[in-house]
């Protein structure tokens, strides 16, 4: 009896099965690396490549698993890709990707600033102790964090900050309205730009920041929301921001926050917004 010869077929390494940054992505984002360190001693083991670390720095991202996991994945060490992902986070590689996603996005489609949406979400923090926690409402009590977001009228992420869970959502808002990463047009009696907030921003603090930044301001009284009914042709305009809440919360890292450090949690905050934005940036 003959034996069959069975032809080996070399495994292809797959980068957009949704566990990898996909390749359109990774050519946006290659320009942006800084430039590779010297090493004190001038010799070492071969340096991990960018790819590679990038590939298992969205893993974290997209899975919320902990660095150290990352030794099953094969993608690279847990020490690389967190070293990499310190130097990328301090070089501001993350908020650049995002903000030339911006960019991309607004030259190819057009930012649509005449409706925009601004809104909190609290998510669980675990470990606690670091800083911009704090208790949740929502939670018992156990240790939170709160992120501000404010949105176009797609539904892309302009801006983004952090606090403690414990956080009105009011006091966050200038931080994110000064946290949009490129150029706000100004507006005019012509082309006006409404701010759609929910009651929870029903304070005086927010109709005088609304004034200040130049916003139509949109925002529903406490016990208004209950009362008002939707006309039958009228168009929501908050739910937007919802939405964008959860595409961020299908990254794992950013609905349950491990990191002890607000800037490594900003970071990985900018790099969700960035692929949102891209998304929305490339043809297809």
């Amino acid at each position: 009896m003959t034996r069959r010869s069975v032809r080996r077929v070399p495994k292809r390494r797959v980068q957009d099965d949704g566990w990898r940054l996909p390749d359109a992505l990774w050519a946006e984002m290659e320009p942006l690396l800084p430039p590779r360190p010297k090493h004190p001693l001038g010799c070492h083991n071969p340096r991990v490549p960018d790819r590679a670390a990038m590939d298992a720095i969205f893993f974290v991202l997209r899975t919320g698993c902990q660095w150290n996991a990352l030794r099953e994945t094969k993608l690279c060490s847990s020490s690389s890709a967190h070293r990499r992902f310190q130097e990328w986070t301090k070089a501001g590689v993350f908020e650049a990707f995002w903000r030339k996603g911006l960019l991309a996005y607004d030259g190819l489609r057009g930012i649509d600033w005449s409706w925009l949406a601004l809104d909190g979400a609290m998510g669980k923090a675990p470990l606690g102790g670091g800083e911009k926690t704090g208790p949740n409402p929502t939670d018992r009590g156990k240790r939170g964090v709160k992120r501000s977001v404010l949105t176009d009228g797609r539904g892309v992420p302009l801006g983004t900050a952090i606090e403690g869970a414990n956080r009105n959502d009011h006091k966050l808002m200038r931080s994110t309205l000064e946290a949009i990463p490129i150029r706000r047009p100004k507006p005019t009696r012509r082309h006006p730009q409404h701010l759609c907030l929910d009651k929870g921003f029903d304070y005086d603090e927010p109709r005088a920041l609304a004034e200040e930044f130049g916003f139509t301001l949109h925002l529903r009284t406490r016990g208004e929301e209950i009362r008002a009914r939707r006309q039958a042709k009228a168009k929501a305009r908050r739910w937007v921001v919802e939405r964008t809440h959860s595409w961020l919360n299908r990254f794992r890292s950013i609905l349950i926050r491990w990191t002890k450090t607000p800037a490594n949690y900003l970071a990985l905050l900018h790099l969700a917004c960035g692929i949102i934005t891209w998304r929305h940036a490339l043809p297809g």
